[in-house]
């Protein structure tokens, strides 16, 4: 069965199950009886992670019960026939990391992706009192008032700087180029920037929206990493795609950019990587 959603009532969707997420993993942020283990490629989950997601496809199951979904967690589950170019995509903890030793910067994200490409991203960061959002057409916004809904969204753009010699740039994990086998073309970068950073998770990205950074980069990234980032970044006027140029989410890393320095940035890649 075909289902027929604006871009409108999929992004309320997606900020109620933002705000459904926050609820939970602010309950369980820094709980002395948070419960974690390591998933068998040793990464860690909290119960609060799976809390999240459980809560999330019982609303999509509700709201969108035609519609794909993919989650960190729990895998993916396919959508009816005629609606299974719709896929919700899901990371209920991006930072666990950083959320079971208390460290502030971690965010639930969701994505809606229409025929592979995301279309809808919510970023969630109730730790920072932060969230940014976006839909295709409809541009991308931030709140740090999380709690007080009466503030006006700040709409967000993209740096306007053209040079790599005054650019900022963070690839938020030195240990995933190497594994990657491309810090040379790190390096490069490193020497053709102005600053380099490793500011972490979701928010080197929501940095390039917002106009703070220039460039974020890394590798090692499945789907539910990237998907939501990618409506914010691009509908504040920056570009996504894969360290490699590859557009949308499924090659493996990430580049954002603030749109001018793209080309540049693939430029260097690609020369260092020779």
């Amino acid at each position: 069965m075909t289902q027929n959603h604006t871009a409108d009532a999929d992004l309320d969707l997606a900020l109620r199950l933002a705000d459904l997420a926050d609820g939970i993993s602010r309950s369980r942020f820094r709980a002395f009886d948070l419960h974690v283990v390591a998933k068998p490629d040793r990464t860690p989950v909290t119960d609060a992670d799976r809390a999240v997601e459980e809560a999330l496809r019982a609303l999509l199951a509700e709201e969108r019960p035609h519609d794909g979904l993919l989650g960190e967690e729990f895998g993916e589950r396919a959508g009816d026939e005629g609606a299974s170019t719709r896929q919700w995509i899901i990371d209920p903890i991006d930072g666990t990391a950083n959320y079971m030793r208390g460290v502030p910067v971690w965010a639930t994200l969701i994505a809606l992706a229409v025929d592979g490409a995301p279309v809808v991203g919510v970023v969630s960061a109730p730790a920072l009192g932060r969230r940014w959002w976006a839909a295709k057409g409809l541009g991308a916004f931030t709140t740090d008032a999380l709690d007080d809904r009466t503030d006006a969204p700040v709409r967000l753009r993209a740096s306007g700087i053209s040079e790599l010699a005054d650019a900022s740039i963070s690839y938020n994990s030195l240990k995933g180029w190497d594994e990657a086998g491309r810090l040379d073309e790190l390096t490069a970068l490193s020497r053709a920037v102005w600053r380099t950073r490793a500011y972490g998770e979701m928010w080197s990205y929501m940095m390039v929206a917002e106009g703070q950074l220039e460039v974020a980069a890394e590798f090692d990234l499945q789907p539910y990493d990237m998907a939501a980032l990618v409506p914010i970044v691009e509908e504040a006027g920056g570009r996504f795609s894969s360290v490699d140029g590859v557009p949308g989410v499924w090659a493996g890393s990430a580049l954002a950019s603030n749109g001018l320095l793209h080309d540049a940035v693939l430029g260097i890649v690609a020369q260092s990587s020779n």
